[in-house]
C-alpha cells in the first residue's frame, strides 16, 4: 500500500452498528461500554459471561445491566449461550418475546468462557429447526477444537467438518460466520445465498497479520481467537470488506481484558477494540479506495440481515494526524489496553 500525504478528509454516513461486541459485566462493563455507545447505535451483545448468558430471565437481566450503564439512545441486542442442554422452548420463546436476536455457537473450548459450550453440533439439530421456523439467526464462533489440527487452519477445517454438514442438515437457516479470518471462509461465505450466510470482519484481523504477534518478541495484545491468519488471508478480508457485498458487515469481537491478564504466562485470547474500530476500519477503506462502500459495510448490510431498519441519524468522521491519545482504558480492576492498528492517521468523530 503506498503511502499519501496527510489530506484534510472527512465522511459522513449513517450512524453504524456493532454485529459482534463483548462488554463484560460489573465493573469492566462499566468501564467499557461509553466506548462502544459513542461510536455505536446497537450492538449484538457476546453472551459469554461467567457462568453464561443461557436463559430468557438471564439475557433481560443482562439487558436491564447494560441499559444502566450505557445511558439512552443505546440498544444492546441480546444473544443466547448455546449449550448441550438447551431446548428450543425457552430460546424461541425469549426470541417471540424480544429479549433474544440471535444464539450463539461457542464450540466447547474454543475461546473465552466457552468451556460450556457445545461438545457436538448434532445434538442441537432440534433447536436449529426451531430457530429455521423464526428466521431467527446463527451466530457461529467457526473454529474446530481439536489439538490434532494447527490453530491457523482451525477455521477452514470447521467449515468441511462442521458447517457444510449443518447446513445440509439446516438449509433455510440463517448462519452469521462471526470474526472471519481465511480466505476460505470468504470463499465459502461468497458461494452461499446472501439471505441466508453472512459474515463479520474485525478491525484487527483487516489491520494485521500473524507478523504481528511475534514482532520484536511475543506480543500478547495482539493474541486473539481466532489468530490472525497469514497476509494472502488479511488481504482476502479487506477485498470482502470493501467489496460492497452485503454478506460482510461490521463486528468488532472488542473484548477486554486487564493488561495483567493479557500480559502473564497464560494470556487471555482478545483485543479490545472499541474506542478505535471505527478509525481502523476507515483507514483500510480509505487505503483501498473504498470509502464509498464503507457505510454498506458499517451501517446498512447487518440491519439488513436481522431485518431491522438502518439508524436514522448520521454522523461525521475526520481524518487527522496521529496524536498522543490514551493506550489504556482505566477501570476498578486494572487497565485494559486499546487496540492500536499501526496506521499513518486516526479517524475522530466530530458529530
Amino acid at each position: 500500500i503506498k503511502s499519501r500525504p496527510m489530506q484534510s478528509e472527512r465522511i459522513t454516513f449513517i450512524r453504524p452498528d456493532d454485529w459482534h461486541v463483548h462488554v463484560r459485566d460489573q465493573d469492566v462493563l462499566a468501564a467499557v461500554i461509553n466506548d462502544t455507545v459513542t461510536h455505536f447505535a446497537r450492538a449484538i451483545v457476546m453472551p459469554n459471561l461467567n457462568p453464561p448468558v443461557t436463559t430468557m430471565t438471564e439475557a433481560a437481566a443482562y439487558r436491564e445491566r447494560i441499559e444502566a450503564v450505557a445511558g439512552s439512545g443505546f440498544t444492546p441486542l441480546m444473544t443466547c449461550y448455546l449449550t448441550d442442554r438447551t431446548q428450543p422452548a425457552d430460546l424461541i420463546e425469549g426470541h417471540a418475546q424480544g429479549v433474544f436476536t440471535a444464539a450463539k455457537l461457542y464450540p466447547a473450548g474454543a475461546t473465552t468462557n466457552s468451556s460450556a459450550g457445545v461438545t457436538e453440533v448434532l445434538r442441537l439439530d432440534s433447536v436449529f429447526s426451531a430457530m429455521t421456523e423464526v428466521a431467527m439467526p446463527l451466530l457461529i464462533h467457526g473454529e474446530v477444537v481439536d489439538d490434532n489440527i494447527d490453530i491457523f487452519d482451525r477455521e477452514a477445517v470447521f467449515i468441511e467438518r462442521t458447517l457444510k454438514p449443518l447446513r445440509d442438515r439446516h438449509p433455510n437457516l440463517k448462519i452469521v460466520l462471526e470474526h472471519i479470518t481465511t480466505s476460505d471462509a470468504v470463499d465459502y461465505v461468497a458461494s452461499c445465498d446472501a439471505a441466508l450466510v453472512a459474515a463479520t470482519i474485525t478491525p484487527h484481523h483487516l489491520c494485521l497479520n500473524r507478523n504481528a504477534m511475534f514482532k520484536g518478541g511475543i506480543q500478547p495484545h495482539h493474541y486473539c481467537l481466532p489468530v490472525i491468519k497469514r497476509e494472502r488471508h488479511r488481504l482476502a478480508l479487506v477485498e470482502a470488506a470493501c467489496s460492497g457485498s452485503p454478506q460482510y458487515f461490521l463486528g468488532t469481537d472488542s473484548a477486554p481484558h486487564t493488561v495483567d491478564a493479557k500480559e502473564t504466562a497464560c494470556g487471555c485470547a482478545g483485543i479490545y477494540n472499541a474506542p478505535s474500530a471505527i478509525s481502523s476500519y476507515l483507514e483500510v477503506f480509505r487505503e483501498h479506495n473504498a470509502l464509498d462502500q464503507f457505510e454498506r459495510f458499517a451501517s446498512t448490510n447487518g440491519p439488513r440481515f436481522y431485518t431491522l431498519e438502518p439508524n436514522t441519524d448520521r454522523v461525521t468522521y475526520e481524518r487527522t494526524p496521529l496524536r498522543d491519545g490514551p493506550s489504556e482504558r482505566p477501570s476498578s480492576v486494572g487497565p485494559i489496553r486499546i487496540f492500536d492498528p499501526g496506521q499513518q492517521a486516526a479517524w475522530r468523530l466530530v458529530r
